[in-house]
């Protein structure tokens, strides 16, 4: 027998079974029910809640960036520092990935990386800054920012002044 008949039929059966295989993911795939739909339920509540944050920053609406969050005198400093990014900045580009949600109860932690561009107007170069942050939830149904730990994207412009600052020249050690 020829060896390139053997190859080109082993070619063959090989393309036909992972024909099989993705055929059989697809239909698997398509099928797949949610087993906890409780707990994922609460899971799109929580990520909408982070998203709905993020997206009123990101539009610079003061309305709905504190429609998102608690009435808490914590948080007024918060929204008082984004207050002033919407005056300084003109676009703002804000991404967040979430590296980690934890559920107590009604208490809700997501540990946020994020990214962001901040400019002052289109032709700005703007300024590029990233960190992590804990967003403290809380809630079942209506997901509510209670607090906030870490380095967080909002106040970029009290970030920006402090980092304007002349460095304080060191005073000379006594020998």
């Amino acid at each position: 027998m020829n060896t390139n008949h053997l190859t080109s039929q082993f070619r063959l059966r090989v393309l036909r079974w992972c024909g099989v295989a993705a055929f059989l993911t697809a239909v698997a795939c398509s099928s797949k029910t949610v087993q906890y739909p409780e707990d994922h339920e609460r899971f799109t509540h929580i990520d909408r809640a982070v998203e709905a944050l993020r997206e009123a920053y990101q539009h610079r609406d003061r309305s709905a960036f504190q429609d998102v969050m608690l009435p808490a005198e914590s948080l007024e400093q918060i929204q008082a520092e984004a207050a002033q990014d919407f005056e300084l900045f003109q676009s703002i580009q804000l991404d967040f990935k979430t590296e980690r949600i934890m559920i107590d109860g009604e208490n809700i932690d997501v540990y946020v990386h994020w990214q962001g561009v901040w400019k002052k107007n289109p032709d700005d170069a703007g300024i590029r800054q990233r960190g992590h942050a804990r967003l403290q939830w809380v809630g079942k149904q209506s997901i509510l920012l209670r607090g906030v730990q870490g380095d967080l994207p909002f106040g970029m412009k009290v970030r920006q002044a402090l980092s304007d600052l002349p460095a304080v020249p060191k005073k000379p050690l006594p020998q």
